[in-house]
């Protein structure tokens, strides 16, 4: 079947999601003009070698860790906020990498994730109706006529904002920040101060004799690069398309089209329609496409999407990001896995554990219940050590700061808790700790299919 002619404008010949309306005609083509100029974020051969490192994890031979802030904004943007997201997804890195004995691919939901989706395009308070707040990438948060009115501007910001973050974790990620043996200290500080500590100590043990047995080997920081410095990319959901559009580039030594905003783009569950805009655009780009998988998902609708997106069947080209609920993995994962297994796709299975468990407190909070996090994410290792398939990822969003939004974790995050430090401009995410004790429980399921994997 012949491909159909793309280019970076053909979504604008489809039906569209979630994109706002904007009241100035001008004031948006002249914003679309300028992204159009803008030097790009990141570079396709950046882009390209996260492809590889993907196809290695769709092998089962790494593992992907994706993380980062629900929604960014411009009140939260500041060097302390990205260093400590960025230091708690590394920590997490560590005890992965080191039960599951593969490298873990490491990308921030962050320096452009600024959209939402919303399921209602209005928002009412008593007797007061106004545009819904889409991220800061659209409107404000405050509930008035100036600040929900959609602006195109702020796309802009977004840009440079996105490029300051990016210049900072660069800097993180080759300067020595993001060392070995530092990061695994700051592990062991965790470890020290947990109430679980002694559930942790013997695997943060086992690290540190690893690293002792490396240095007596003469293998430090000084000598070996890659003990100092990590890859690390970025994603966002590709949600306002004239943002994504405007930062489409022609690689001039592959010919190829590359989203620049990001190295990653995913799609949402609104937004994944294979007739539709979002999906249109993303078939010309090169850049690695995850998928978000719901429950209510039809298995032709995922092998459309999978033909639609991938014709060529490239490993690393996508990731299918599963968000059941707890309870509901068992119900719903098989059947899309054996679809897939069906059209033999090289495909990356990643679970996000934090959207199908969002309830509401007594006290009017959006929550999320640790322990139903946990829950999903060893439903969704069980499925997949069932049907003899790789469970390739973690999604989850989660902040460096000390918040309070989740409940419960070793330090018994509780509802009448949630009000002192709940700073989410969206959903409720993961703290420092509650992310590394995700992760110390991850690394029991990894072990185990580390250890299946190894046989094949």
């Amino acid at each position: 079947m012949a491909t159909l002619a793309w280019d970076k404008k053909t979504w604008r010949g489809k039906k569209v999601q979630q994109v706002p309306v904007y009241q100035d005609e001008n004031a948006l083509k002249a914003v679309e003009s300028k992204l159009d100029t803008f030097p790009p974020l990141v570079f396709a051969g950046e882009v390209r070698r996260l492809k590889r490192r993907l196809a290695k994890v769709s092998a089962g031979q790494a593992f992907l860790l994706q993380g980062g802030d629900c929604a960014e904004s411009f009140a939260e943007f500041n060097a302390r906020n990205i260093r400590d997201t960025f230091r708690v997804l590394l920590q997490m890195a560590i005890v992965m990498t080191f039960s599951g004995g593969v490298p873990v691919v490491k990308v921030g939901r962050i320096a452009g994730q600024f959209a939402k989706p919303r399921s209602s395009d209005i928002e009412t308070q008593g007797d007061v109706t106004l545009p819904s707040y889409r991220g800061d990438m659209v409107n404000g948060m405050d509930f008035s006529d100036a600040a929900r009115l959609p602006d195109p501007a702020r796309m802009v910001d977004v840009y440079h904002q996105s490029a300051s973050t990016l210049n900072l974790l660069r800097a993180f990620a080759t300067g020595g920040y993001a060392d070995l043996h530092r990061l695994h200290r700051w592990v062991l500080d965790f470890v020290d101060d947990s109430p679980q500590a002694e559930k942790y100590s013997e695997l943060s043990a086992r690290i540190t004799q690893c690293l002792q047995f490396m240095e007596a080997c003469g293998l430090t920081s000084e000598t070996i690069p890659q003990l100092r410095e990590t890859e690390f990319y970025t994603s966002h959901e590709a949600l306002l398309l004239q943002y994504e559009e405007g930062l489409t580039r022609n690689d001039s030594t592959t010919g190829d089209w590359y989203d620049c905003s990001a190295h990653m783009l995913w799609i949402g569950n609104r937004t994944r329609n294979p007739d539709e805009a979002h999906v249109e655009f993303l078939r010309g780009v090169k850049n690695p496409i995850g998928i978000k998988v719901g429950p209510g998902m039809p298995t032709d609708d995922l092998k459309k999407l999978l033909a639609t997106l991938n014709p060529e069947n490239e490993a690393g080209r996508i990731t299918l990001i599963s968000r059941m609920g707890a309870g509901n993995v068992e119900k719903n994962l098989p059947d899309l896995v054996r679809a897939v297994e069906s059209e033999g796709a090289k495909v990356v299975w990643s679970c996000d554990p934090m959207h199908g468990n969002t309830i509401k407190s007594d006290n009017g909070y959006k929550t999320r219940p640790v322990d139903r996090i946990l829950t999903e994410i060893e439903e969704f290792f069980a499925v997949h050590a069932a049907e003899g398939t790789y469970a390739g990822g973690i999604h989850v969003e989660m902040t460096g700061q000390d918040v309070t939004e989740c409940l419960g974790g070793s330090h018994n995050i509780t509802e009448e808790d949630l009000s002192s430090r709940y700073h989410t401009h969206c959903d409720p995410r993961l703290n420092a700790n509650q992310a590394l004790e995700v992760a110390f429980l991850i690394a029991d399921s990894l072990k185990k299919q580390r250890e299946k994997w190894s046989d094949k």
